[in-house]
């Protein structure tokens, strides 16, 4: 491994997560990004250098380049390091060589793969193996959201968003799902199944693959391994779920053994499909029973997944990534079963013109549990416009296919709006994967104190 590496775009997510592991292991880390931030802040106070803006002469010593794909090769560094021959790692090149000399347990989907790895890690530090880990979200308990342990394992999103996941040959492996999501890339869902199977047939121990068996594409696949779901004909099974306001409580079956009175405080059905993938695997690692049930009331959610953002005046804040059909609509489900009598409100902002396109019939049914939704313009992350593809478009589907109250509220006028509208023992959540996460803590600051 190389003694210097500089990341184009250090504080996103997943690179930052990267970024700390090296850290972690005593590596020069510089890097850079369009703007400052807590993630920004956090990796300089570890030591890295962080530089403010894109420019060439932020490349200046001989590194490792780390790049995403949002990356684009006109990006003045890129070109610099390019110049200067400088080598060029992908991020998922960068994770493939951090997992070397440990057993990967990898989760892969199109949907809560964040939620699922950063309840997997979470198992696994409070159990005493000192993972190293590399998450989607920072994970609350820890304030991380990449980590370097000492112990035997790695657990690690693979991202099938841009075909990255196919880099690995993981020993174990959870599967949630596959959706007609990330078509951007893959073009067809044809393709993105053949992806995830390509996957699948790189794991290495198949009695450490967990694959959601409530999923039809899924089943179609018949992968090896231990199918987990609701369905009695899963290897694990689920039985007498009961969501209790702000906690799921659950059995599982599983390999001749019953498990009861499971509590893990997540909201929604979908967060029991990823906590008992995390249950199984945790018993097929060998942690015991109740240390995985200990684990689970102590786990203190991720950030961006229903995350509550603050109250004020009896107002609840919350922000939530859900930026897809399925999430949106297993989200607000589970939301507005805690909340009880109190009104949901959604401010959703679209993300990508061409998910937007894809998603556009389903995006209406999505929405059906909540009581009010006001729509923004499409968050671009990068993608040119599609012709036709708008918000005003959006709101006009939704309208035909949905009886849920809508209205559409330009981005730079949503924070205003909404602190002038919402009222007491209301449940505020902002949703989708772009900047409207910083709409909540706006409203905050408006609200009369």
């Amino acid at each position: 491994m190389n003694n210097h590496y500089h990341f184009i775009g250090i504080g996103g997510i997943g690179m930052s997560a990267l970024a700390k592991i090296l850290l972690q292991k005593g590596v020069t880390v510089t890097g850079s990004d369009v703007a400052a931030s807590h993630v920004t802040d956090q990796l300089q106070d570890m030591g890295a250098q962080v530089f403010i803006g894109h420019r060439s002469d932020n490349i200046s010593q001989p590194s490792t380049v780390i790049y995403s794909t949002a990356v684009s090769e006109e990006n003045p560094e890129v070109k610099q390091a390019k110049r200067q021959g400088m080598e060029f790692l992908h991020r998922s090149e960068l994770l493939h060589h951090l997992m070397e000399g440990h057993s990967p347990l990898l989760v892969t989907g199109t949907h809560g793969k964040t939620t699922t790895s950063s309840l997997l890690a979470h198992l696994l530090v409070f159990a005493g193996l000192d993972p190293s880990f590399a998450v989607g979200g920072v994970i609350s308990g820890l304030n991380a959201n990449g980590g370097h342990g000492a112990g035997n394992y790695f657990v690690a999103e693979a991202d099938e968003s841009d075909g990255s996941f196919l880099q690995y040959a993981p020993f174990g492996a959870i599967i949630t799902n596959v959706d007609n999501d990330h078509l951007d890339y893959w073009k067809t869902l044809e393709r993105m199944i053949e992806g995830f199977k390509t996957f699948i047939d790189g794991v290495q121990s198949p009695k450490h693959l967990l694959w959601c068996g409530d999923d039809e594409i899924l089943q179609s696949l018949k992968p090896q391994g231990l199918s987990y779901g609701f369905d009695e004909k899963n290897d694990l099974y689920i039985e007498n779920f009961r969501q209790d306001k702000w906690k799921n409580i659950f059995d599982i079956r599983f390999e001749g053994t019953e498990y009861t009175e499971i509590e893990i405080p997540l909201i929604g059905g979908h967060n029991v499909l990823n906590a008992a993938a995390v249950f199984g695997m945790g018993i097929k690692i060998q942690i015991p029973e109740d240390k995985i049930r200990s684990a689970f009331t102590h786990f203190k959610g991720v950030s961006r997944r229903a995350e509550l953002k603050g109250e004020q005046n009896g107002i609840a804040v919350f922000d939530d990534y859900g930026h897809h059909p399925t999430e949106i609509f297993a989200t607000l489900r589970a939301f507005k079963q805690a909340i009880g009598h109190r009104k949901l409100i959604v401010a959703f902002q679209p993300h990508r013109y061409t998910r937007t396109r894809d998603c556009m019939s389903e995006f209406g049914p999505a929405f059906e549990p909540a009581d009010e939704v006001i729509l923004t313009d499409i968050y671009s992350a990068g993608e040119p416009p599609i012709e036709g593809i708008t918000g005003e478009a959006l709101f006009t589907k939704i309208k035909e296919s949905s009886s849920v109250d809508i209205r559409y509220v330009q981005r730079d006028k949503l924070a205003q709006f909404l602190s002038s509208s919402l009222r007491p023992e209301d449940v505020f959540v902002t949703m989708g994967a772009g900047d409207i996460t910083k709409v909540g803590p706006e409203v905050l600051q408006l609200l009369p104190q």
